[in-house]
Parts: C-alpha cells; sequence; structure tokens
C-alpha cells in the first residue's frame, strides 16, 4: 500500500512538470527566426504576399501567442496533437509510425549497455588496482571521451564499406518483402551498427558507477560482518555488495533516459533510421511546430514513465523508500 502511495505521488508530481515543459518550449519555439508558413513557402520557390496571409491565417499563426498556447493546451487536454504542416496528416499518426523504431533502438541499447556494463564494473571492481582494472578503465574512459557520431561514422567506414559486413543504413532491407522471421532477423542485422553507437558512451557511465558503488559497499560494516561469519565470498558479492551496489545504477539509468533520447538524434541520423530522433530533427529545419511538440509530449510522457518504474524498482531493491513513503 505504501508503495502504490509513493508511486502516487510521483505520477502527480510528474503532471505539473510535464506542463511546464510544453509550455516552456511553446514560447521558446516563438522565439525562433521563421514559422511553418515560412518553410512551406520557402519548399515552393515563394508566393504572393495574399497566399501567405491566408496561409497564417489556416495555421492560425496570425493570433496572438497567449491565444495559441491556450489552443494548445486544450487541444492537447483533448489528446489531440494538431496537424502536421509538413506532412499532412495528424501528428499522432507521424510520431506513431516513428515511434517503435526509436524504443527498440533505445531498448536494445539498453540491454547491451547496462548488463556489460555491469559485468565490467564487477569485474574492475573486484580486481581493483591490478591490469584488468587498468584496460577496463581506460576503455571506458575512451569510449566516454569520443562523441558518438564519430563512433558511427568509423562503423560505417569499417564495418559496412571496408568490410563489408553490416549495411550503412536503414531501418530494413527496402522492397524486400521480408516477413516473419526473416524480417526481424533483416531488422535486427540493420540495428546493430547503431545499437553499438549509442550503447557504447552509456556503458562506460554504468561501467564507473558500479565500479565505485561495488568498492563503496565493499567497506561497509554488514560487508565486513559477514566475511567474519565465514560467508562465502560469491554470496557475500551476490547477496549482499550487488544490491546495494545496483541503487545509484538504478537512478542513473532513470534520469539518463532523456540524454538517451537525445543521443537517438545523432545516430538516427547518422545511420538514417525513420525514428523520433531523426522527425525532430527535420521538424526543426522545416518548422514543423505541431510536430516538434508532439514529439517533446511524447517524449516527456516516456521519459515519466520509465522514471515511475525506476522509482518502483529502487523501492523494491531498497524497502526503506516505501517505509518512508
Amino acid at each position: 500500500m505504501r508503495l502504490l502511495l509513493l508511486s502516487g505521488r510521483r505520477l502527480a508530481a510528474a503532471l505539473p512538470a510535464l506542463l511546464l515543459i510544453l509550455a516552456g518550449l511553446f514560447l521558446l519555439l516563438q522565439l525562433a527566426p521563421g514559422d511553418t508558413v515560412d518553410a512551406l513557402v520557402a519548399q515552393v520557390g515563394g508566393a504572393d504576399p495574399t497566399m501567405i496571409e491566408e496561409l497564417r491565417r489556416y495555421y492560425a499563426l496570425d493570433q496572438s501567442t497567449s491565444v495559441r498556447l491556450w489552443d494548445y493546451l486544450w487541444r492537447l487536454a483533448h489528446l489531440d496533437l494538431g496537424q502536421s504542416a509538413i506532412y499532412g496528416k495528424p501528428v499522432a499518426s507521424v510520431i506513431a509510425e516513428r515511434l517503435p523504431v526509436t524504443l527498440l533502438l533505445m531498448g536494445t541499447s539498453l540491454a547491451f549497455a547496462i548488463p556489460v556494463g555491469m559485468v565490467l564494473g564487477i569485474v574492475s571492481a573486484r580486481r581493483v588496482n591490478r591490469w584488468q582494472d587498468t584496460v577496463i578503465s581506460l576503455l571506458g574512459l575512451l569510449c566516454y571521451a569520443t562523441p558518438s557520431f564519430w563512433f558511427g561514422l568509423m562503423g560505417v567506414f569499417l564495418f559496412s564499406i571496408y568490410l563489408d559486413w553490416l549495411p550503412s543504413g536503414g531501418f530494413e532491407t527496402i522492397a524486400s518483402g521480408l516477413t516473419g522471421w526473416a524480417r526481424v532477423l533483416d531488422i535486427a542485422h540493420h540495428l546493430v551498427l547503431p545499437t553499438l553507437t549509442l550503447a557504447l558512451i552509456f556503458l562506460t557511465i554504468y561501467l564507473r558507477i558500479m565500479r565505485a558503488s561495488m568498492l563503496e559497499v565493499s567497506t561497509l560494516d554488514f560487508v565486513r560482518t559477514a566475511r567474519a561469519k565465514g560467508v562465502p565470498e560469491t554470496r557475500i558479492v551476490v547477496r549482499h555488495v550487488l544490491r546495494n551496489a545496483l541503487l545509484p545504477l538504478v537512478t542513473l539509468i532513470g534520469l539518463q533516459t532523456g540524454t538517451m533520447l537525445g543521443g537517438s538524434v545523432v545516430v538516427e541520423s547518422v545511420f538514417a533510421l525513420p525514428g523520433l530522433g531523426r522527425l525532430a530533427y527535420e521538424s526543426v529545419m522545416q518548422r514543423d511546430l505541431n510536430t516538434l511538440l508532439g514529439i517533446v509530449f511524447v517524449s516527456a510522457l516516456l521519459v515519466i514513465a520509465i522514471n515511475f518504474l525506476v522509482d518502483l524498482l529502487y523501492a523494491r531493491l531498497d524497502p526503506r523508500i516505501a517505509g518512508e513513503g
């Protein structure tokens, strides 16, 4: 029951934050040069003033900022994200087409980065100040200091151009007609490079956090007591050290959800993936404000949902959190 109350409070606190994010972004976009009509006119090579005025009236750009903000929030309360000016269909449909690609990319990246980072962090902590710790720490520092787009470009050069092992971009083979498991394997083949590119930087962060947490927990009194009682070292690491060392890592995973969404913009652009990140970039370049606001809304909901699940997991790992609730 206490866990449910804690969850309800976290969700209630997230709603004002979501409202402030959307309202703040809407106001900031009004300060940016150009608007949807300017982008449309530039695409067709120009238009007469009468047509431009009609377009501004059609997209409600002739109204004041406060009126448009209120209208947007009112439509949002009814789950209406508006119409995409560039794609000519509802924003919800555009996002629904792109969201699975981003979720799949994020899911596979996390599924690779978390366990590998944990294992390397545990090995580094168990072999602290030895050659294993030095090698792992050095490689982690190099990966963390290297921009993700450079990893992507070098991966394309090495594995796609030079070795011809992996596709250089795209989500699947165009017009292949594949279905079932053949299509799944084709998509997995295309996602190898993007997944590794996005996962490497986060893997190094998880590695460092797990190493530091393991070293810190290993010096606590209850661990020394377990060793004094003769508890096997493997059981001490798994049952006592690892469970407590996971708490900072779980928190970090929730906090970095937004960072991973931002990183997907770069990765999807490098590998031409039709996901939310690339859609956000195209919306900014084409001044499609409705689509951009819809992407931010969906991304904020995704971050809130993941942080909510992380809070529940954190309370499960540390019962004191639920007890204080």
